[in-house]
């Protein structure tokens, strides 16, 4: 109905630029009979005016319901999405937290395991080196070529090197040496240089780290 009225609004345009254009044909001399014939005219006009009023109103209307409408669908979406948002944001910081958790539980266990297996490791690697490297039996280092009223100094085992030069390695990478001293066995020394387990100081013979077979 809108395009219609519209299309004949349009037309009415059209035959007003087409009268005002033209030189009118003079139906009547008459006054009264132009004044009737205006008064008629004036009242179609009216009459299509309020019925093109009325449609415009009414389609006015209808339009400000839908965009009510389409403010309160917009409204809730909005809610919808905000409230999804917040959901998400929550299962990713539980999430986060969760993995960090079970993260830092491996982590913990997997030390719990590799200490238990070093401590295991070292147990049977000096028992191993007890049986098969022991100690020279006492007195036998106190032989010297010359006598000394000093005590014989008490000399560790070849499990006992070997943790101070593993401990050695691993708290200090960077600087792996340590000093040999008197409680030091010299054949224990000469195994461990011959096998390759440990390397001497380039500079000071009196200082060795162990070899370094992780890398």
């Amino acid at each position: 109905q809108l395009s219609m009225l519209m299309l004949q609004w349009k037309a009415l345009t059209v035959d007003c630029h087409q009268w005002q254009t033209r030189n009118p044909e003079i139906i009547s001399t008459n006054p009264d009979v132009l004044l009737e014939i205006g008064k008629e005219e004036l009242q179609k006009v009216k009459n299509d005016l309020q019925m093109l009023l009325s449609i415009v109103r009414s389609k006015n209307k209808q339009l400000e319901e839908d965009l009510k409408r389409e403010q309160q669908w917009y409204e809730d979406q909005k809610q919808v999405l905000d409230a999804l948002n917040k959901i998400e944001e929550e299962a990713n910081t539980q999430a986060e937290q969760s993995s960090t958790n079970r993260d830092f539980d491996e982590l913990k266990n997997k030390i719990l395991k590799l200490r238990t297996f070093k401590k295991e490791l070292m147990t049977a690697l000096s028992a191993f080196l007890d049986e098969y490297f022991p100690l020279p039996e006492k007195g036998e280092n106190t032989k010297s070529k010359r006598p000394s009223a000093e005590p014989a100094v008490e000399l560790i085992t070849l499990g006992e090197i070997l943790e101070i030069l593993i401990s050695k390695l691993m708290t200090t990478p960077h600087d792996p040496y340590i000093t040999i001293n008197e409680s030091f066995w010299p054949p224990y020394i000469e195994l461990l240089l011959r096998s390759g387990m440990v390397l001497r100081h380039a500079e000071d013979p009196n200082r060795m780290r162990l070899r370094a077979f992780h890398k």
